[in-house]
C-alpha cells in the first residue's frame, strides 16, 4: 500500500487541522497521540489494552530493539508487528536521540555514529543507510531519518554544523530506502532554536522530497515560549499536503498548542511515565494520587472519564497501590494517563470538523488554569498568535 495522507477539515481561525494518514497496517486519524514503545511494549499494556484506550499507531525505538533483541529475532516474526501482537501502524524513530543520550562512548562523523552499547559495550556504526536497514526490518509503517541531536542551549555555529550534517544523512536514508512502496521515510528539521537554520534545513529537506516532515531538536530544555516559537516559525515552512510530527512533546497544553500551530503527530514517554510516578493527567490539572487528601475519596481519577480505570476504582484504592508499589498501580495510572491523551487529540480532532477548536482550545485551557495563569504566553481568544 502507497502511504496517503488526506486534510479532512482545517480550523479558519488558526492553523489547526484534521488529516488521515493511510498506512500498510492501517488509517490514522490526526492530530494524533503516539504512546511510545521503546522496547516493542508500552510500559504495563497488552496491545488489547492499548486498543481499548484508543490508540491508533504506537512508537518504537530502533536503538534499543536493535541491541535487543536485535533483527535476527525480529525477521523471524517478519517486523515487529507480529513479534509484539500491534497489528495497527508503528513509526519508529531513527535510535541517533538514543546514541546521543544513552551510549557510553559515542563519535559523530560524517559516516554516522560510532558508538559504544549501554548494555554490553560492545561498538557499533549506525549510519543513515543502517538506520533505514534496521527500521525496514522492523517493518515500521513510518521511518525517521537519522539525525544529529544537539543539546540545549547551543551555539549558531554548533546548530548549524548538526543541521548541515542531517540534511545530508536525510538524503543518504531517502536513497537507501529507495522506490519503497511500503514504508514511508520522514525527514527531521534540526536547526536549534535559530530561525534561519530552521529555515535551511526545512528547505533542503522539501528539496530532497519526503512524504512526511519531524520537527526534532525541542523539548530538550528550552523554556515553553521558546518551543512554541521555535514550532510557530519551523511548522509553515513545511508543505501543507504532508503530516508533521513535532518529536518528544508534551504536556497535554503542548498538544493542544502546537495542534494550533498545524501539527499533525506527537509522542511523549510524559503520559507513561508519569503514571509510573503517581502523577495523573484531569481536565482540572495534574493530580498526585500520593496526596494525604486521597486516603478516603471514593471519586474516581476524573468524574465522566470513560478510561477503566475510572469506572472502576477510587482514587484511595488507586493511593493504597501506588504507596505499596503495587504493579496494578503502574497499569491502572498508565490506562488513565493514555485514555486522558488520546482522548485529548480525538476531541482536538472533533473539533476542528465541528468548527468550534477556538472554543475547545480556550476552554481546555480554563478549566487546566482556572486561576488564569498563561505560562505558555499566549492569548486565549482563539486567534492565532
Amino acid at each position: 500500500m502507497t502511504f496517503r495522507f488526506t486534510i479532512d477539515g482545517n480550523c479558519s481561525e488558526t492553523r489547526a487541522r484534521a488529516g488521515t494518514l493511510h498506512l500498510p497496517h492501517g488509517r490514522v486519524r490526526t492530530p494524533v497521540f503516539m504512546p511510545v514503545g521503546t522496547l516493542g511494549t508500552v510500559k504495563s499494556l497488552t496491545p488489547e489494552d492499548l486498543e481499548a484506550c484508543g490508540a491508533q499507531i504506537i512508537l518504537g525505538n530502533t536503538y534499543h530493539l536493535y541491541l535487543r533483541p536485535g533483527c535476527e529475532v525480529i525477521r523471524r516474526f517478519s517486523g515487529l508487528h507480529r513479534f509484539m501482537d500491534w497489528q495497527r501502524p508503528i513509526l519508529t524513530d531513527s535510535g541517533g536521540f538514543q546514541v546521543f543520550s544513552l551510549a557510553k562512548l559515542s563519535t559523530i562523523t560524517e559516516e554516522g555514529y560510532a558508538f559504544q552499547s549501554h548494555i554490553d559495550g560492545s561498538r557499533h556504526l549506525l549510519t543513515p543507510e543502517k538506520a533505514v536497514e534496521i527500521q525496514c526490518c522492523l517493518d515500521s509503517d513510518i521511518l525517521m531519518c537519522l539525525d544529529q541531536c544537539i543539546p540545549y542551549p547551543a551555539g549558531h555555529g554548533q546548530a548549524k554544523e548538526a543541521a548541515a550534517l542531517t540534511s545530508r544523512w536525510a538524503r543518504r536514508c531517502r536513497t537507501a530506502l529507495g522506490e519503497n512502496p511500503r514504508n514511508a521515510l520522514f525527514g527531521i528539521v534540526q536547526g536549534g532554536m535559530f530561525s534561519d537554520l530552521r529555515r535551511r534545513s526545512a528547505e533542503e529537506l522539501v528539496d530532497i522530497g519526503f512524504p512526511g516532515y519531524a520537527v526534532g531538536g525541542l523539548s530538550v530544555g528550552e523554556p515553553k515560549p521558546l518551543m512554541l516559537e521555535v514550532a510557530d516559525a519551523t511548522l509553515p515552512l513545511l508543505p501543507r499536503g504532508r503530516p508533521r510530527y513535532v518529536m518528544g512533546v508534551g504536556t497535554p497544553e503542548d498538544l493542544v498548542e502546537l495542534v494550533a500551530l498545524g501539527a499533525d503527530l506527537f509522542d511523549c514517554v510524559m503520559p507513561t511515565r508519569n503514571a509510573r510516578n503517581g502523577q495523573l493527567f484531569t481536565d482540572e490539572g495534574n493530580l498526585n494520587i500520593a496526596n494525604a487528601r486521597h486516603r478516603l475519596d471514593d471519586a474516581p481519577i476524573q468524574e465522566g472519564c470513560g478510561c477503566y480505570t475510572c469506572r472502576h476504582f477510587s482514587r484511595a484504592y488507586l493511593r493504597h497501590l501506588y504507596l505499596n508499589r503495587e504493579l496494578l498501580s503502574y497499569r491502572l495510572n498508565t490506562l488513565h494517563n493514555l485514555h486522558y491523551y488520546l482522548h485529548l487529540m480525538a476531541d482536538a480532532r472533533s473539533a476542528v470538523l465541528e468548527g468550534r477548536f477556538p472554543s475547545f482550545r480556550r476552554a481546555f485551557h480554563e478549566r487546566r488554569s482556572p486561576e488564569g495563569s498563561d505560562p505558555w504566553n499566549i492569548a486565549l481568544t482563539g486567534e492565532q498568535r
